[in-house]
């Protein structure tokens, strides 16, 4: 049984909606970031980052004990070790590591940058806010544009649209209407009923 370490982050959110639609079996071991338990030898020594999510795979490769951090890192690990998830057809494989790649290096940092100065920053700082606020709604125009073009970001569902969702999922907390993004709201609305989400959304 694959350990999850993890919290109700949209990160954390990404690996249990994939343990989910994937069919696996996992244990989860609940890590409260708001009270530091990033920080534990026993986590760091599986996260050296001290960031959530990690798993541990007892079958690993080999059929050896493994460990490993990074959230995108995690959903192609298991996209490979069950076949699902990740198109075959190479052409499609690789825009579903694009639109991956895409959330991990811009709609997480930049919607949580927004998230950070709107609601946890100590004291309001409006050039910050502008210029996050102003980057996250270029992004979901990003992704209105890509997804007026096809169902989901590679085409048909992947580790991409599980990787996006629950950012997408926290749309009020940076101020962001989806019915402003139509294509946006359809891709949401879709995924959001699906049960493995629903069910990965509620973990820890």
């Amino acid at each position: 049984m694959i350990e999850l370490h993890t919290w109700s982050t949209p990160n954390g959110r990404k690996v249990s909606i994939m343990l989910e639609e994937v069919g696996l079996p996992y244990s989860v071991h609940p890590v409260n970031i708001g009270k530091d338990e990033q920080f534990r030898p026993d986590f760091l020594a599986i996260s050296p980052n001290n960031k959530i999510p990690a798993i541990v795979d007892p079958e690993g490769p080999g059929g050896k004990r493994f460990s490993l951090f990074e959230s995108g890192a995690i959903l192609i690990y298991l996209a490979e070790k069950t076949g699902k998830l990740v198109p075959n057809d190479p052409t499609a494989r690789y825009t579903a590591l694009q639109w991956l790649m895409f959330q991990m290096g811009g709609l997480g940092p930049m919607l949580g940058q927004t998230h950070h100065f709107l609601r946890a920053a100590p004291e309001q700082v409006p050039y910050a806010i502008k210029r996050y606020k102003d980057e996250t709604r270029r992004l979901y125009g990003v992704l209105d544009k890509r997804l007026a073009e096809a169902e989901h970001l590679a085409g048909e569902y992947s580790i991409a649209d599980i990787a996006s969702y629950p950012w997408v999922a926290r749309h009020e907390w940076h101020q962001i209407e989806l019915p402003d993004f139509p294509n946006v709201k359809r891709w949401f609305d879709t995924i959001g009923a699906r049960p493995a989400v629903e069910r990965g959304m509620k973990v820890p």
